[in-house]
């Protein structure tokens, strides 16, 4: 499904999920690469430093690309090791990133179903190749310890 080149993509963003869990955040990370070179990287930081909802690993990946590279973002793809949420994928589509490859399906807040509609929009052009899961065996056990650490988040009750 992914080539082995892919694989070391999702497997930093596994190494920077457990970053971000030995933070005392959630284990989540995700990379942009274009052609074939990292160019931006991140984890989640919703907890720490400071209490932020917005700092998702996807967003923290996005906001790090240098902005020379914005646009050729139709080439970018965002390797992530858990299917990305309605406000991450909302923001990679927004960005124009051409492709999303996770390792894992997010059981309570994964967009997949949002994706499937947005037609309309899609229609225009803007919308991104979706593969994954491609590494369940690796990723699906961050999604647990998500749903063990945070148990008043949706993923705890799924």
């Amino acid at each position: 499904m992914i080539s082995d080149a892919e694989k070391a993509h999702i497997q930093r963003a596994v190494e920077l999920a457990h970053e971000a869990e030995g933070e005392g955040n959630l284990p989540i990370g995700a990379v942009i690469v274009l052609d074939g070179v990292r160019v931006g990287e991140g984890h989640n930081r919703i907890a720490i430093p400071v209490y932020n909802p917005g700092r998702h690993a996807e967003i923290e990946a996005i906001r790090s690309v240098p902005l020379e590279y914005w646009p050729r973002a139709r080439e970018m793809t965002c390797y992530t090791t858990l299917e990305p949420c309605v406000m991450c994928l909302g923001t990679l589509v927004l960005h124009g990133v051409g492709r999303v490859v996770f390792g894992g399906i997010d059981r309570a807040g994964g967009s997949s179903i949002t994706l499937a509609h947005l037609p309309e929009y899609y229609a225009t052009g803007g919308k991104p190749e979706w593969i994954g899961p491609v590494l369940p065996d690796v990723c699906d056990p961050l999604y647990d310890r998500v749903a063990e650490l945070f148990p008043h988040l949706p993923c705890g009750q799924v």
